[in-house]
């Protein structure tokens, strides 16, 4: 019905209504630090990205809570509750009935009784990394510091007794590294939903889960006025929560962010509820560090795209690479396998790590890489060695990643005809997977003042051929050409093909992941 056709007395009662809720949002979004910035669209359109995310191009990920505990991989607390699904049949397997041992009952085994944040933090930095993220909050609404507005399920209260999120601070700054949070909470009102479900077969059906018991209310929600059909039609990533649940909401978050005051914040997806998450983007750069012209150093994440079209935050791409150069730094997250840690996953390589690396780094992108923790905090074998290939490849050839930026064109080789497009449109449109492999023929290009760097991703043993530096077009003569992690200036020629460059017998130790040029010019 429109409000046109109210009569006036329904107008009234309706104003009355909303009124409160209006209210409490407007004194919620005004509980905000004073700064530079208001919490309004046109406020934070006039905001820029800094510019040592642009130089920054690495940071790793800890997305770690009592979900990983179980060592069943990711959505665990909302799958163990779906009927039918591989996670409630392990569930029932190792725990028993949802009814009888639900998720609050998993979170004594989030124990971090190996954990050493600082020794991991080095592990880290030495990989390259110049930013951490420590996991804030999940879907399972666990929060991993010491929370005001969540006092029971809380790391500190419960779990590990840890604050996780101020242990992984203060190890990240100790060794210079930027700091960020992820929160994920805004989804949790919809996504726990089948907590209060019951089995519709066997000997248990009809017994509720643990979730409806209302003495976990404050685990699970409250689902109290919504509709009958709620819990049927509530869809995992949905946002349909009542105005309590969002206040909630912006209490934890703006709770995390005065707490830890961290130089990034992720959301995942897009600005959940358009005033109060204004409000809590104003409070992270109002209350952060700033730079030599008064500039915030701080950085908010989106997904959705037209948030970040003016100012305001960094597009971050899921499991998503671009498919050209972008006109503004933006992100990939991604993992080295499943985003909470599962026992007997298989993980990405060193090469196909390196081989994402250099091709967002040469579409002006950062990679933000998960590595994921299982109960203990301690990192499995196959883990280490993912983050060993790393490091070594770093070691030789983080010149022609750090503090660069895109070329002229991003890349040449065979693969460049095979990436796979960036969908458009909402929702979730992942093309990691669709990513074809890089080999010695795929080169990738990043600039650094007037030195150009051509990374290829494996060894062309014998002569590697530049030919987007072919002399045909107006491209500067080669000077110098040398291996990264070398000295040794190679041998080359150019000329109407490209740049060919002689490379040395004796191959870097990393080489077969790729090796870096550094190419200088008249």
């Amino acid at each position: 019905m429109s409000i046109r056709n109210l009569t006036r007395r329904q107008a009234l009662q309706l104003i009355a209504t909303a009124a409160p809720a209006f209210a409490a949002r407007g004194a919620l979004a005004q509980a905000i630090a004073p700064g530079k910035y208001a919490g309004t669209r046109a406020s934070l359109a006039t905001y820029e990205i800094p510019a040592w995310f642009a130089d920054a191009k690495f940071g790793i990920w800890s997305h770690w809570g009592p979900q990983s505990a179980v060592g069943d991989g990711d959505w665990y607390a909302r799958n163990m509750y779906v009927e039918g699904s591989a996670q409630y049949d392990y569930h029932v397997k190792r725990f028993g009935p949802q009814s009888k041992f639900g998720y609050k009952d998993c979170i004594p085994l989030f124990t971090a009784d190996k954990w050493d944040p600082d020794h991991l933090m080095g592990l880290y930095q030495k990989a390259g990394a110049k930013y951490f993220f420590s996991m804030g909050v999940h879907h399972d609404g666990f929060d991993m510091w010491n929370s005001k507005y969540q006092p029971r399920w809380n790391a500190v209260a419960s779990g590990p007794h840890k604050d996780i999120v101020g242990l992984w601070g203060a190890a990240a700054r100790k060794r210079g590294l930027r700091f960020g949070v992820s929160e994920h909470l805004s989804n949790s009102y919809d996504w726990f939903a089948p907590a209060h479900m019951a089995d519709t077969k066997g000997p248990l059906a009809g017994v509720p889960y643990d979730g409806q018991d209302p003495a976990y209310a404050d685990l699970y929600h409250d689902y109290t006025g919504q509709p009958a059909d709620f819990l049927k039609t509530a869809t995992a990533m949905g946002r349909n929560s009542n105005e309590k649940w969002k206040q909630q909401y912006f209490h934890r978050v703006k709770d995390l962010i005065d707490q830890h005051q961290p130089d990034l914040l992720y959301t995942d997806g897009g600005i959940p509820y358009e005033e109060l998450d204004l409000a809590l983007i104003a409070e992270l750069y109002n209350n952060g560090a700033v730079g030599s012209h008064g500039e915030s150093e701080e950085i908010y994440f989106s997904k959705t795209p037209s948030d970040c079209a003016v100012g305001t935050c960094v597009l971050d791409r899921e499991r998503t690479v671009a498919s050209t150069i972008w006109p503004t730094p933006w992100q990939t997250d991604t993992c080295i396998g499943g985003w909470h840690y599962k026992l007997g996953e298989t993980y990405k390589t060193p090469k196909k790590v390196i081989d994402m690396l250099v091709d967002i780094v040469s579409k002006n992108g950062n990679l933000l890489l998960n590595f994921p923790l299982p109960a203990s905090g301690e990192l499995d074998a196959d883990e280490v060695k993912v983050l060993e290939g790393i490091t070594a490849w770093m070691a030789q050839n983080g010149e022609g990643i750090f503090s660069t930026r895109p070329w002229t064109v991003n890349g040449e080789g065979p693969a460049m005809a095979k990436q796979a497009p960036v969908a458009t449109g909402p929702g979730f449109h992942p093309n990691e997977s669709k990513q074809p492999d890089l080999g010695a023929q795929d080169i990738r290009f990043t600039t650094k003042g007037k030195t150009l760097f051509a990374l290829a991703q494996g060894w062309p043993a014998g002569e590697l051929v530049v030919t987007s530096l072919s002399t045909t077009g107006d491209t500067a003569r080669a000077t110098d050409v040398r291996l990264l992690g070398r000295d040794q200036q190679l041998k080359f020629t150019q000329d109407a093909t490209g740049l060919h460059v002689t490379m040395p017998e004796d191959k870097p130790s990393a080489a077969d992941i790729g090796i870096g040029l550094r190419i200088n010019f008249v």
